[in-house]
């Protein structure tokens, strides 16, 4: 039935996904209109506890019982390994196919001809090159993430629950197979043979990564200065209130880590293809995500301080 439709697995499963963050942040925005006590229930307190994570937890008042599946924040790096790892692994996959003929595992056909097709796959001797250029950026982006988290950001005690770490291991796992399953979707759409990689070059490749490496700069700084914010000049932790960022576009926003997150998979999606319709449910599935975090961290800021500048927007400047 999802084939008839022209969507397979993998659509389905970005698609779920996104629609499922969209419904929890809709479902917060209207939290505010409940009528008093609603907030004092478990099915709202539960929710929020599914949807918070580190500072944003602060408010909400929690059962005893809740706490007992708090995980520390600080152990995100644990995605980013895993993302290295993995997606590290289905590059030497990929390149041993380019270079050596190898063809990939069975169990991997297998789970890309599931994900696809619901069934068997036909692999190309040569992988689109468009598929490997988002696997390596992809992968640049998880090395540079862990380097940051152990290397710049500064963790408090703050935590999330089990769920959502769950979820973020399986996220990156489900990520790489994504990739591939554009070059499996490209070779069901198209069914020509494999050319050679360097013929496949294209100027929007080239638009892409450019705008992957000034988003991930954006990205890099801003997490620099929420560094700052606890470090200080001296480049050592001085405290780990929370203080309210500025400079860069914290001026315009209030988590421009969050908004070069979403750019960084729209520069992927740009170099996967106007084809990769599988891609551009992954960049709705981030921005419904994005855009979820960016609300709650800004309601913190606004609730916490009085004079957060009233002009910045939680995620998109001059919008949202």
């Amino acid at each position: 039935m999802l084939t008839l439709l022209g969507f397979c697995v993998i659509d389905f499963l970005w698609l779920s996904l996104a629609l499922c963050f969209l419904l929890a942040f809709c479902v917060h925005r209207l939290s505010r209109y409940l009528p008093t006590g609603c907030e004092h229930s478990k099915l709202y307190i539960l929710f929020q506890d599914l949807i918070r994570y580190g500072k944003t937890k602060g408010p909400l008042k929690r059962d005893h019982w809740l706490r007992v599946f708090d995980i520390p924040k600080r152990w995100f790096w644990h995605f980013y390994a895993i993302s290295v790892g993995w997606n590290g692994v289905l590059i030497v996959l990929s390149l041993n196919m380019i270079v050596w003929g190898q063809k990939f595992p069975s169990w991997l056909t297998d789970i890309l001809g599931f994900l696809t097709t619901g069934g068997p796959v036909a692999v190309r001797q040569v992988p689109q090159v468009s598929a490997v250029l988002v696997q390596v950026l992809l992968w640049i982006h998880s090395l540079r993430r862990l380097l940051e988290c152990h290397l710049v950001s500064v963790f408090s005690d703050g935590v999330i629950h089990i769920v959502q770490y769950i979820f973020g291991l399986a996220y990156y796992i489900l990520l790489g197979l994504t990739v591939l399953c554009l070059d499996s979707l490209i070779i069901e759409g198209v069914g020509s043979p494999a050319f050679p990689l360097l013929s496949q070059l294209r100027w929007y490749y080239v638009a892409g990564a450019v705008l992957f490496f000034w988003a991930s700069l954006l990205q890099h700084r801003s997490l620099v200065l929420l560094a700052r914010l606890r470090t200080g000049g001296s480049g050592t932790v001085e405290t780990l209130a929370h203080r309210v960022p500025s400079g860069g576009w914290f001026e315009l926003v209030s988590c421009p880590h969050y908004l070069a997150e979403l750019l960084i998979y729209v520069s992927l999606g740009i170099v996967s293809g106007s084809h990769a319709l599988t891609w551009w449910l992954v960049v709705l599935y981030v921005l419904f995500n994005q855009a979820l975090a960016a609300q709650l961290c800004h309601e913190f800021y606004t609730s916490k301080f009085q004079s957060y500048p009233q002009h910045r927007k939680a995620f998109l400047p001059y919008l949202l």
